[in-house]
């Protein structure tokens, strides 16, 4: 038997503002809360295919380029459709040194963390 990811965690100043974007982008929902982290994750909840995300709460400033980042899929609509989408849930491009070529998007959550939305590799569930 293998392992397989259960849940990540993400450092962030704000967990309510970024479990509010988080689950818009993901259409999860808050599963738990302990202190100020806040747990997000699919509706199933805890122990299903896809991992939960802990915000935990975390007042240092952030060093450089996160070394772990989430990648995304729309499952609902094309990769343009679902850009739109994220710019106005709040995200933004971000340059990570991408040459334009790429098929996916760069962009950053309202706290900076880098993320990527994929072309469609995935079937809605």
């Amino acid at each position: 038997m293998a392992s397989r990811i259960s849940e990540l965690i993400l450092k962030c100043r704000d967990p309510e503002l970024l479990a509010r974007f988080w689950c818009e982008v993901l259409d999860f929902v808050e599963l738990d809360r302990e202190g100020d982290d806040i747990e997000i994750g699919p509706r199933e909840g805890f122990g299903g295919a896809q991992p939960t995300i802990i915000l935990a709460r975390d007042d240092q400033p952030r060093n450089g380029l996160l070394r772990l980042h989430i990648d995304i899929n729309a499952v609902d609509r094309d990769q343009d459709a679902e850009l739109e989408r994220l710019l106005a849930l709040g995200a933004r491009p971000a340059d990570v040194g991408q040459t334009g070529e790429e098929s996916w998007h760069v962009l950053a959550d309202p706290e900076g963390n880098e993320f990527c939305l994929l072309r469609r590799r995935l079937d809605p569930l």
